[in-house]
């Protein structure tokens, strides 16, 4: 019996030994190299997404205004007053502590407006229950966008008051804003009489006021995106 188990424990050890030599110094090399590999994608993949802060370097020059293309830090959305569809003033202190995207339209536009209304109302419905997120329209029109008809356009569109503002005023104020802190136009002016700005842009906005994202407000894929990106700012710390 004491044969039996010296035999067992010998042909063990002689496998293991047989089992070690075979193992070649290469291929311990390229085990250890997977394995570090593995640790280091899954570091990779799961470090949180960030996105990008945009100044006016980072922009195309065409959208930015000669008073701001040399900021390469720190930009942030100017102060503001607004008037919006039930002739409440509005200012950025309404979106303190908020994220919210903003966009430029009038109401008697009948081409890309009513799409991005459209779309700017699925954001309002999918955030509705999130007091976090929030949505700003300036109307390029304001002398002709008056607080009854921002109103009107407001029950046409779907618009929830604590949610979505709808907004009109100075011409000049609101031209200005659009291409010194959004930067959302390519055409220069100054928001003269003739001067008329156009733009399909959604922009994303965060609770410091600084611009983290440019979309295409008439297209389905990019509303999508906006969905993601204002998850990620939300988890932002």
């Amino acid at each position: 019996m004491l044969n039996n188990y010296f035999c067992k424990t010998l042909n063990g050890y002689k496998l293991k030994k047989k089992f070690e030599e075979k193992i070649n110094p290469s291929l311990l090399f390229l085990l250890i190299f997977s394995v570090i590999m593995i640790c280091l994608i899954y570091f990779l993949t799961s470090k949180e997404k960030k996105l990008p802060i945009y100044n006016p370097v980072d922009i195309n020059p065409r959208l930015v205004d000669a008073s701001v293309k040399h900021i390469n830090r720190g930009h942030k959305i100017a102060a503001f007053s607004l008037l919006n569809q039930n002739g409440k003033i509005v200012t950025q202190n309404d979106y303190l502590d908020k994220i919210y995207v903003a966009d430029f339209f009038f109401t008697k536009c009948g081409t890309i407006c009513p799409v991005m209304a459209k779309n700017m109302a699925v954001l309002q419905q999918e955030f509705l229950e999130d007091s976090t997120i929030k949505f700003l329209s300036m109307s390029v029109t304001p002398a002709i966008d008056s607080v009854f008809i921002l109103k009107k356009y407001a029950i046409k569109t779907g618009v929830i008051d604590k949610k979505w503002n709808l907004t009109t005023g100075d011409k000049q104020h609101i031209y200005e804003l659009a291409r010194k802190s959004y930067m959302a136009v390519l055409d220069e002016g100054d928001g003269g009489k003739q001067d008329f700005i156009h733009t399909e842009q959604f922009i994303l906005i965060d609770k410091k006021r600084q611009i983290r994202g440019y979309y295409d407000g008439t297209d389905k894929e990019d509303i999508q995106q906006i969905i993601k990106d204002i998850a990620i700012l939300k988890a932002e710390k």
